[in-house]
Order: C-alpha cells, then sequence, then structure tokens
C-alpha cells in the first residue's frame, strides 16, 4: 500500500483517515498498526478521528496526549490511541504497557512514532502528515506506506 493525498481541511484530513480505516478493515492483510508522523498541530488526531469513526462511530475521539493511550471498543477489534510525545525512553513504554496492547487483538494508532523507533512492529503502515503550502494553513499532504511485510 502506498499512496498520497492532499487535504486542504481538518475535515478532508478525517475523511483520509476514515479511508485508510475502511482500507484496513476490508483487507486482513494489511497489519493493524498505524505510525503517524508530523509536526505539532498538523492534523494527526484529525487523521486519527476520521479513522475511528468507522470501527467505533460512538467513540469521542480525543488527543491522549496526558493519558498517553485511549481505548476505543470497536467491533471485531478495539483500536488503542497512541500519544508518543512524552514517552523518553524504553521504561516509559514499559510503564504504560506498550507490548501488551501489542499482544492484543486490536488496532494501534500511535502519534509521535518518531519518538519510539525502535519499538516499532516490523510489519506497520507509515502515515506522514506535512504542511505543505505556508500560504495556506490548512493545506496537507498525507502520504500513506506500507513499512516491511508484504507491499
Amino acid at each position: 500500500m502506498q499512496l498520497t493525498e492532499h487535504t486542504d481541511s481538518a475535515g478532508e484530513t478525517e475523511a483520509c483517515g476514515a479511508r485508510l480505516a475502511r482500507a484496513l478493515c476490508a483487507d486482513p492483510s494489511l497489519p493493524p498498526f498505524v505510525a503517524l508522523y508530523g509536526d505539532l498541530g498538523v492534523g494527526k488526531t484529525a487523521f486519527v478521528r476520521g479513522f475511528v469513526s468507522v470501527v467505533s462511530p460512538q467513540a469521542r475521539v480525543r488527543s491522549p496526549t496526558f493519558s498517553l493511550v485511549n481505548e476505543y471498543p470497536a467491533v471485531p477489534r478495539p483500536v488503542f490511541h497512541f500519544d508518543m510525545y512524552r514517552i523518553a525512553d524504553e521504561d516509559d513504554l514499559a510503564s504504560i504497557g506498550f507490548d501488551d496492547y501489542l499482544a492484543r487483538p486490536g488496532i494501534c494508532l500511535v502519534e509521535w512514532s518518531e519518538n519510539i523507533p525502535d519499538a516499532l512492529p516490523g510489519d506497520y503502515l507509515r502515515v506522514r502528515i506535512e504542511k505543505d503550502d505556508p500560504t495556506r494553513p490548512d493545506s496537507r499532504r498525507i502520504s500513506i506506506d506500507r513499512i516491511g511485510g508484504e507491499p
């Protein structure tokens, strides 16, 4: 899987997240781990909000900046939404039970994945969100590609 989209609003960024959720739910060969990359305020949580709207429509998505992880019940599997902004080392990861979440049958969405490069699984979907036009503050380029595993 490899694609690049352009969005011009938070709503369009959410719609991109929703499309990825539908693709992941329809294709069991895709890894259930989504690593999100991007600067502060670029739209990572908006992307997650769109994703979760597909698999857990009743959920109210909020950034897990202080709780570090939010769990959204969903069928057939829950969504674990992590914010690794404040994670400094492996001890921090262990303290939130990161490996325990990975062992559970769920979908992991991880903001600030650049802070945990050694903890990422061997097969995951990488989502990069970047501001792409300084004259249009809501303009974003969203790149999605699969790292490891089957192309």
